[in-house]
């Protein structure tokens, strides 16, 4: 019957209807203004436009508090969620700075790791090349043990870092420094040599005939190794004449540490001496049926050459130490320069002898050939005369 749009009725008032009567303009009136009221409804879509009841769940307004503003926990949640953004931010940040310097360490490891293995590798064949490794050497097949090993690496190291001191300590000598630059560059060339010394104490620990042979020496400095290393008595001769000039305290000082030097060498040299005499009458006085018995008793004593080793080592510290305390800034910086060059010098000469021309070795075998038969015909001629 109705349409379902409602239909607007347009009412246009004459122009004139005001000249009507009262009644006239009442109605005029009234339907004006239902005019406008029709007119001014907006039409309304069949279709409903109210929101679901899905989409006002999800779509709830912020709870608004008393006074109109919006509640503390809306603002509470809006503020911490940006703070705990830049706080996780944070921390993966730190996370990465802390991942990225493990694994540069780790490559510096690695490098430092791979230098090592190569000098070790180098000073194994200079040692092969100068007839160090014999047959019947520490273990079977003339090879090193594992800790004589990595103290040669150790060692090689130490001689670079060497070179560096001395090139330092020469430098600053020329330079003419003042004598808290100077006294700072010798404490560091001190520091130098405790750090062999502590290499030493743990290299006798693992292998110390290793270190009492000489195996990681040069074949020059094998021939004036006393326990391992140098004689301290035997420095300080070869140092007095390097160091003039000395005052008299000084020269009196010298001399009473050579003095003591060479009572605690002959000191330790008896002893080591009664450890072999020991080690032999242990050996050779053993039966078959104890002969296990008597090879634990001489390990037990061979144990006893590592403390020889470390007081050597000790002694030789010591005088080191001493010979600061005695020269001046300077003198003490002579001295290790002259110390450092007179290794180097026997260094080098290790180097020349194992280097020298085929030639030559022919010459010293011939020379050699000669002294053996000069020594025979010596050898007879006194038979010779005893007979007569």
């Amino acid at each position: 019957m109705f349409p379902s749009w409602p239909i607007r009725f347009h009412h246009h008032t004459p122009v004139g209807s005001s000249k009507s009567g009262g009644g006239g303009g009442e109605e005029s009136t009234d339907s004006g203004s239902a005019a406008n009221t029709v007119s001014t409804t907006a039409p309304e879509s069949p279709v409903s436009t109210k929101p679901s009841s899905s989409d006002h769940h999800h779509l709830q307004p912020p709870q608004m508090d008393g006074a109109g503003g919006f509640s503390q926990t809306h603002q509470t949640a809006g503020r911490q969620t940006p703070e705990k953004t830049l706080r996780r931010l944070a921390q993966n940040r730190e996370a990465a700075r802390k991942s990225r310097l493990r694994k540069k360490a780790y490559v510096q490891q690695l490098e430092s790791s791979r230098i090592r293995l190569t000098q070790l590798e180098q000073d194994l064949h200079r040692a092969r090349s100068q007839g160090i490794f014999l047959g019947g050497g520490g273990v079977a097949g003339g090879s090193i043990s594992s800790g004589g090993a990595i103290f040669d690496m150790e060692y090689a190291r130490w001689l670079d870092e060497d070179l560096r001191h001395m090139s330092e300590l020469r430098t600053a000598v020329q330079a003419h420094l003042t004598d808290g630059d100077l006294r700072v560059i010798v404490d560091a060339y001190i520091s130098h040599y405790d750090e062999i010394f502590r290499l030493k104490g743990v290299a006798a620990k693992s292998d110390v005939f290793h270190l009492i042979t000489g195996m990681w020496a040069t074949p020059a400095e094998r021939c004036f190794l006393w326990m391992g290393g140098f004689r301290p008595s035997d420095l300080i001769k070869m140092l007095i004449s390097q160091l003039d000039p000395l005052t008299e305290q000084q020269i009196m000082g010298i001399y009473g540490l050579q003095q003591t030097s060479q009572q605690a060498e002959d000191a330790l040299s008896q002893g080591l001496e009664q450890l072999q005499q020991s080690l032999i009458d242990t050996i050779a006085n053993g039966s078959i049926n104890d002969s296990m018995h008597h090879m634990a008793v001489a390990l037990g004593k061979l144990a006893n050459l590592e403390g020889f080793v470390r007081q050597a080592d000790n002694l030789r510290q010591q005088t080191l130490h001493q010979l600061r305390r005695i020269l001046t800034v300077r003198q003490a910086a002579r001295c290790f320069l002259v110390i450092g060059e007179y290794y180097g010098r026997l260094r080098a000469l290790s180097s020349l002898w194992a280097s020298r021309p085929r030639e030559a070795l022919q010459m010293a075998d011939d020379n050699s050939c000669q002294t053996t038969t000069d020594l025979h015909m010596v050898q007879s001629s006194q038979n010779q005369f005893s007979n007569f």
